[in-house]
């Protein structure tokens, strides 16, 4: 590009200083025996960016050095010149507040006015500022990212002090080898960032998509390259990945009955699947076969790496968030959206958000197994609605479909549950091709479960009933905490063992904690006793006497700290009989032994708190009865 700068001193504004443009010119002639005055708020600008992390800023920052060094060999002179802005004016700087301190600089001191920005160059001229504005434009036709990643690679992995690497083959056989023996230097990967920097500010079909503090990522046309460095990374790291192949939906050899119901019934999609497994891919044949149906597309994804047509609008996260972008997209009202990709609760959210707002949704979700893909949004969204919001699971892997799931939603008897008292909602989960049921998804207690259907013939219960002994353990042990418990579920009817002192407690008064299990759990229950000997957890026992008073004689006593009560048990013989209570000696109180041979003592009461501090300290308790 041809330029002419008519005035002695030359401004160079941010925009230019950040492309590398003016060390250009500079060698180019183009502004041989000018002086650049470069002001102190280029420099304030590219300074807080560089802390912030951005790449743009340290690509500034070497260009300015590049410039000194051009100065020091007699080229052309530099100086910084103006005011240095406040950090209110830096943060401003996107409503032009550094722009018109630079301007200001070419107004005072004479100078032209050179920028690669649009706003800036007529903003310079309505200000009668002489400028000269350079369109952007590729430093270099490849940069050299591009030249080093082999024709048959997926991504190349460049890192400092480590030789570079790429993963080649096709999806399922994946390798990783070593490009060159010489490790990369911190010089090269700062060159290389930079090159691609410069290039997304000049090509059109490129762009910076975040820029934050230690991380950079860049669409370079179809390649997506990641840049990390200190303090976020312990290293310089460049990573970029590219699609491998572009098919169409045909390339999948879908049956028809999977390409009707494509057509006709799925709206809510999610393709699952794990890492390199070539969900994107597929995701981006199925946009292209929706809008070879005359379907409206559109995507949202951070970064925009979908390899689509220009008939499937792309958008990323408007200002940094994608529900504002799902809120542009529901007055858009497309037929179908592409969520590349769902993984946080928010993604899920808005996800369920749109798709009950009647737009056909596909999601994009890592998952090492199918069923994965839809335990992913339980407790996310209302287990009803999951049905509404997705209907198709489509498992990717190895570049091929492995598994298709229809979702749907039932009013049933879960599977291997037979009273009718307890039919729920159950989600479906079946097998496409087959139309198999291999999932069901319910509510039992108060907790969602996610039960397999199939289950081999060697097992002798069926995955419902260990769902139900589990429930029901959780239950019962409200009752006896950690003491031994033994479940054992057929069908709607239970037996629930615990040791003997505990089952009045699972019982409960009138059998009222039975009934209330029997009525959260669906199940008919019946309790009995542990046959095991000393148990851990059970009560512990104490010895104490019993002095029968006409006689003399002394009888042994256990006493038993048991759950809300202290039992002293005396034996038959004493049924009915009145006895006073010693504690080593004390008398503590008078009451009546029971038709069991025993007095309960309340832990609550007075008495109780001085019995069980009594068994606590070791003392000597015994009973005398009263002549």
């Amino acid at each position: 590009m041809e330029i002419e700068v008519e005035t002695e001193n030359v401004v160079p504004d941010t925009s230019v200083v950040i492309d590398g443009r003016v060390s250009r010119l500079v060698e180019e002639g183009y502004l041989e025996g000018k002086k650049i005055l470069v002001p102190k708020a280029v420099v304030a600008e590219l300074e807080y960016q560089a802390n912030r992390g951005r790449e743009t800023g340290f690509a500034g920052l070497q260009e300015l050095q590049e410039l000194q060094r051009l100065a020091e060999e007699g080229l052309v002179e530099v100086e910084l010149v103006g005011e240095r802005p406040g950090l209110e004016e830096i943060r401003l700087a996107r409503s032009g507040e550094i722009d018109a301190m630079i301007r200001k600089v070419a107004e005072e001191h004479d100078a032209t006015l050179i920028t690669s920005d649009k706003v800036q160059a007529e903003t310079a001229k309505a200000e009668g500022i002489p400028v000269v504005y350079i369109e952007p434009i590729v430093r270099v036709d490849e940069t050299e990212i591009e030249r080093m990643m082999p024709d048959n690679a997926m991504s190349l992995h460049l890192k400092e002090n480590v030789p570079p690497m790429a993963k080649v083959g096709r999806p399922g056989e994946w390798r990783l080898v070593e490009l060159r023996p010489e490790p990369c230097d911190r010089e090269e990967l700062e060159r290389w960032a930079r090159e691609v920097i410069e290039k997304a500010h000049a090509d059109e079909k490129s762009f910076v998509e975040i820029d934050r503090g230690g991380a950079t990522v860049v669409q370079l046309r179809d390649m997506r390259i990641s840049i990390a460095r200190p303090p976020f990374s312990d290293g310089w790291e460049i990573t970029a990945v590219r699609p491998v192949v572009k098919v169409s939906l045909d390339d999948y050899d879908l049956s028809e009955e999977l390409k009707k119901r494509l057509k006709e019934k799925a709206e809510g999609i999610l393709v699952a699947g794990p890492p390199g497994s070539g969900k994107s891919t597929f995701c981006a044949a199925l946009a292209e076969f929706y809008a070879d149906q005359g379907k409206v597309v559109k995507t949202m994804e951070s970064p925009r790496d979908l390899q689509v047509s220009d008939r499937v609008t792309q958008y990323a996260p408007l200002d940094g968030d994608m529900e504002k972008t799902a809120d542009i997209l529901l007055l858009v009202r497309p037929d179908y959206t592409i969520y590349d990709e769902v993984r946080k609760t928010r993604d899920f959210e808005i996800f369920a958000d749109m798709r009950l707002a009647g737009v056909g949704m596909i999601g994009v979700v890592h998952a090492t197994r199918p069923i994965d893909a839809i335990q992913r949004l339980i407790g996310r969204v209302d287990l009803g609605m999951v049905p509404q919001v997705v209907d198709t699971v489509i498992f990717i892997e190895d570049g091929e479909i492995k598994k298709v799931y229809e979702v749907d939603l039932k009013v049933k008897v879960p599977t291997g549950m037979t009273e009718e008292d307890l039919a729920r909602p159950v989600v479906e989960v079946r097998d496409f091709g087959t139309g198999e049921l291999e999932y069901e998804i319910y509510t039992y207690g108060e907790e969602i479960f996610v039960v397999p259907v199939k289950e081999t013939e060697t097992r002798e219960e069926t995955a419902t009933e260990r769902l139900a002994a589990k429930v029901l353990e959780n239950e019962v042990r409200r009752f006896v905490g950690s003491a031994p418990v033994e479940i054992e579920v057929r069908g709607s009817k239970a037996v629930v063992r615990v040791p003997e002192h505990m089952v009045p407690m699972v019982i409960g008064k009138k059998g009222r904690n039975v009934e209330d299990i029997e009525a959260r759990t669906g199940l008919k229950i019946r309790v009995e006793p542990l046959e095991r000997g000393p148990e851990i957890g059970a009560p512990e026992e104490t010895e104490g006497k019993v002095v029968e008073v006409e006689s003399g004689e002394e009888f042994p006593m256990r006493i038993v700290e048991d759950g809300e009560y202290v039992r002293l048990s005396l034996g038959d013989r004493f049924s009915g009989r009145p006895v006073k209570i010693f504690v080593d000696g004390d008398y503590l109180f008078t009451a009546t032994v029971g038709n069991s041979g025993e007095i309960r003592v309340n832990k609550d009461t007075s008495v109780g708190e001085r019995l069980v501090e009594a068994l606590r300290k070791g003392a000597e308790i015994e009973a005398r009865t009263v002549p």
